[in-house]
């Protein structure tokens, strides 16, 4: 399960507070939710052997989700399109190559027929393989197309049983594609390794893992990640850094998404008018193991190479993501023309300092999400950008104040007690 800290609790609170000040122009900016595409779920069941186990509150595993299922399939949101997909539910036979292929739509994606959907599930039995990483990409497959939320909600027992094919690098193939698309993965009885795997694959597209041992607790777990899929949510828009500013893609308010290769580096541009704010932060996750020790780095600078301001994070191997952000005024210029303000182009650049241990991947790159906000600036741009303080130096002033005249009274008061000592 992703690890949390304050550093990634900062993170959050500062991509919500970017978000929330966000203007678009008229019509779908990058990153907008459209509202044209309903929201999409596909469950996938695994129906391996193994969920014959009777482990579960006195039955089996096979029961336990069925029972869920049905529960779910009665509280699915009308507006959400859901499909159930198996894997290892058809071949029982010893031949790996055949069982590793054994994944099937059992009901397809759309509008739900629940009585349909129910009388597909009652017919499942616990059968073969275990093709995790098959599934998943079949999975990706069903979801194709649109642009509403998309949603797998991976239910195992076991970990994938069909090597090489790692279902954690599928995840993170998935996640390269920039299709935003979530894997939240949910673990029956789960060993160490299971979880290991299970979790790996979640975190990969930024979805979320869950141990279960009761049957309510997998059907709360699920009706809650088919809620969410209906939910309202800003799908980040797909980009390509340059290796220069020159090169590099023209960026406006909205939620980007990339990859970065490891001690790469990442160029965006921004226009800025006069009067203008940009806000930006960026997060870069570490999807698979690396080096403890690393750290982002997002520049703000000219065309010309000045820097105008940075924002920079260190990490020590504790988080999985790291960010940071940065906020540059422009001030307003009277000798410009009201009605063709001059733009300022302002360079972002994002660099990491991440590394893998000797024989780990480095293909795809780390995820990399960034966010840009343009938006009318403060009436004093210059106020804002003093030391970072703002209207803090009234503060500051109101200490310093503070401290000179309790010094004078320490000082009196020292002085008046030394000389009563004197006098007696």
């Amino acid at each position: 399960m992703i690890t949390r800290t304050r550093l990634a609790a900062g993170a959050c609170a500062l991509l919500a507070a970017l978000t929330a000040g966000i203007a678009f122009p008229a019509g779908a900016a990058a990153g907008e939710p459209t509202g044209e595409d309903a929201p999409k779920v596909n469950l996938v069941l695994d129906v391996s052997g193994s969920m014959r186990t009777r482990d579960i509150d006195g039955g089996t595993r096979m029961a336990a989700a069925k029972q869920a299922f049905n529960e779910v399939l009665d509280a699915t949101p009308e507006e959400v399109r859901l499909g159930i997909r198996t894997l290892g539910a058809d071949y029982p036979g010893d031949d790996r190559r055949t069982g590793c292929k054994d994944t099937a739509q059992l009901y397809p994606v759309g509008p739900l027929d629940r009585t349909e959907a129910k009388t597909a599930v009652a017919t499942l039995a616990p059968t073969g393989w275990t093709p995790i990483g098959p599934a998943l990409l079949a999975a990706a497959d069903d979801l194709d197309g649109g642009d509403g939320s998309k949603r797998i909600v991976l239910i195992s027992d076991g970990e994938d049983t069909c090597a090489p094919l790692d279902p954690c690098e599928v995840a993170r193939e998935i996640a390269a594609k920039g299709i935003g698309l979530t894997i939240d993965t949910l673990g029956l009885v789960p060993n160490v390794k299971m979880r290991q795997q299970l979790s790996c694959i979640a975190e990969a597209t930024g979805g979320t893992y869950t141990s279960v041992e009761h049957t309510d607790e997998l059907t709360d777990k699920v009706n809650q990640l088919v809620d969410r899929a209906a939910d309202p949510v800003v799908t980040p828009v797909a980009t390509e850094g340059a290796d220069t500013c020159a090169k590099a893609p023209t960026l406006t308010s909205g939620l980007y998404t990339d990859r970065e290769e490891f001690g790469r580096q990442r160029w965006y541009r921004v226009d800025v008018l006069p009067g203008q704010e940009l806000r930006a932060s960026v997060s870069v996750g570490a999807d698979r193991a690396v080096n403890p020790s690393y750290g982002v780095l997002l520049r703000a600078v000219t065309v010309h190479g000045r820097e105008i301001v940075r924002g920079e994070a260190a990490g020590n191997g504790r988080t999985d993501v790291l960010s940071t952000g940065l906020r540059y005024p422009k001030a307003e210029r009277d000798d410009v023309d009201a009605d063709k303000p001059a733009a300022e182009t302002v360079c972002l650049q994002v660099t990491n300092s991440f590394s893998v241990p000797s024989g780990a991947k480095t293909t795809p790159g780390l995820p990399l999400e960034l966010t840009v906000d343009v938006v009318d600036g403060p009436s004093d741009a210059g106020d804002v950008a003093s030391f970072g303080l703002g209207r803090g130096w009234w503060l500051l002033g109101a200490l310093v104040l503070i401290g000179f005249v309790a010094g004078l009274l320490w000082g009196w008061l020292s002085r008046w007690r030394f000389a009563v000592w004197r006098t007696n």
